[in-house]
């Protein structure tokens, strides 16, 4: 069956779930996780690069979002269900050993993947997000008490649903707008949009047919379970106490825009995750992108994939 952007899709059981992957390709398994807001589409610039390096590729709608289970609960969304949904992918495709690469919280959720479950990996690529053990420090991290701060806003239930999903085609041209028509944020805000129109234009790497696809995805899902996982960031150190200064074991490697803001969110990130790999085989800032590098990038994105990933498999 094909999706409605013309990539071959199924509906796979992982985890007690279903999640609508994008399975193209042959060869060794190679899974892309999206981080928010977005879904499987984020890796549309990919898909072609790695099937022609020789890989099997499935990208998966995560838990809650598009056309994948939504469960109800949010404790439904914690970094075990979503590690284990990965894992539970690939047996659902027959493979022991799988190429996992994340983008924003599909990054948090690769790095816990390969902490997890190190004998399931070959390696593990992470963008955007630098590996530093999630926890409550996320909900309130130092100097934003008084400012406005997204995951602290994103906790109460029900609060930034009803903003984001007003008027979804307004939220994702804020989401999709051009970084220099994007509203300055001084911190005084309350809530995640504000109250005036969005960018009068689109970010040059979204056509308004990428803008659509986003559209239609989170008008399926809404936004109530992509929010439950930023629900679950104080939990992780609780459910996962044995990890508490573990390192990930496998190959990895890290990439991200060089004026990704979320390299700003903790001082000095990029440099400080180092000591949480014990093989860190590289990392990559990517000049003049921001967050959405394998959008605004695609083909320096694909090729540091694909490079990473064939030196693993050899």
């Amino acid at each position: 069956m094909l999706d409605a952007a013309g990539r071959h899709q199924e509906r796979i059981e992982t985890n007690g779930i279903t999640l609508r992957t994008i399975v193209e390709g042959d060869g060794p398994l190679a899974i892309l996780l999206h981080g928010f807001p977005r879904c499987w589409y984020l890796w549309r610039h990919q898909i072609d690069p790695l099937k022609a390096a020789g890989f099997r590729v499935a990208v998966p709608d995560q838990r809650g979002y598009g056309d994948s289970s939504c469960p109800a609960g949010i404790e439904d969304y914690s970094i075990l269900d979503l590690s284990a949904d990965v894992i539970g992918l690939a047996d659902a495709l027959g493979e022991e050993e799988i190429y996992l690469v994340g983008h924003d919280w599909g990054c948090i959720v690769a790095w816990y993947t390969a902490l997890l479950y190190p004998h399931r990996l070959h390696c593990v690529m992470g963008l955007s997000v630098p590996f530093l053990p999630m926890g409550p420090w996320a909900i309130n991290p130092p100097g934003m008490d008084e400012r406005f701060w997204y995951i602290r806003y994103f906790q109460t239930p029900g609060i930034a649903e009803k903003e984001f999903e007003a008027d979804i085609d307004r939220t994702f041209r804020f989401v999709n707008g051009a970084r220099d028509e994007a509203p300055a944020n001084d911190g005084a805000r309350d809530s995640f949009l504000g109250a005036g129109p969005p960018p009068g234009k689109l970010s040059p790497a979204i056509t308004e047919e990428d803008h659509a696809y986003y559209v239609a995805s989170f008008r399926q899902s809404g936004f109530r379970g992509p929010l439950s996982w930023y629900r679950n960031i104080a939990r992780v150190p609780t459910l996962t106490p044995w990890l508490a200064n573990a390192q990930i074991q496998v190959p990895a490697y890290f990439l991200a825009g060089a004026d990704d803001p979320v390299l700003q969110f903790s001082a000095g990130s990029y440099d400080a995750q180092d000591a949480n790999f014990a093989d860190l085989r590289g990392k990559r800032l990517i000049d003049d992108a921001s967050h959405w590098v394998q959008e605004e990038k695609p083909a320096e994105t694909s090729s540091a994939i694909v490079e990473f990933l064939t030196g693993i498999r050899g």
